[in-house]
């Protein structure tokens, strides 16, 4: 799909299929118990990442979303999923990838779909750990939300960016 050159390596944008999902749900579980330590505690990084294991959300994540994989020397080092063309539901970063820019790529290609398809804004809801990355990226935060996950209770915050075109 596309190819970028970031800190001397070579990463590549496609899209994500089905045999993606094991390492997507790897990447996403080991970056929430990892990266976002000092943003939640164990209790909340356990509830979170225990998403990994809803098989059905995940196949309709694959079945229903834009989803892109970045991937460096057949490594998966990210990914992101845009769902309804207006919602990023997934932005997630290989834990030794961090502050790279593979988030800003993924995040790039995603604006430029919603774009594609006439979206006036997107919308996320965010973690702790990755507002300030969305608040660079130009979101505005409409308001902090308490999710429940499992029993346990989890700060995140709704945030939108209007689009031009």
């Amino acid at each position: 799909m596309s190819t970028d050159t970031l800190n001397n390596s070579t990463i590549s944008i496609r899209k994500g299929t089905l045999n993606d999902l094991p390492a997507m749900q790897k990447l996403f579980t080991d970056t929430i118990q990892v990266i976002c330590k000092k943003d939640y505690n164990q209790a909340q990084r356990n509830a979170w990442s225990a998403g990994a294991d809803n098989e059905e959300r995940w196949m309709n994540v694959i079945k229903g979303q834009y989803v892109l994989i970045a991937e460096t020397e057949n490594q998966i080092v990210g990914f992101s999923t845009l769902d309804q063309g207006n919602y990023i539901d997934l932005l997630f970063v290989h834990q030794e990838y961090q502050h790279q820019g593979i988030a800003s790529l993924l995040y790039a290609k995603m604006e430029e779909e919603a774009l594609r398809h006439g979206q006036k804004q997107l919308t996320a809801d965010v973690s702790k750990t990755a507002r300030p990355f969305f608040e660079k990226a130009g979101f505005q935060m409409l308001k902090e939300q308490t999710v429940n996950v499992k029993g346990v209770d989890l700060t995140n915050y709704k945030m939108v960016k209007n689009l031009t075109l």
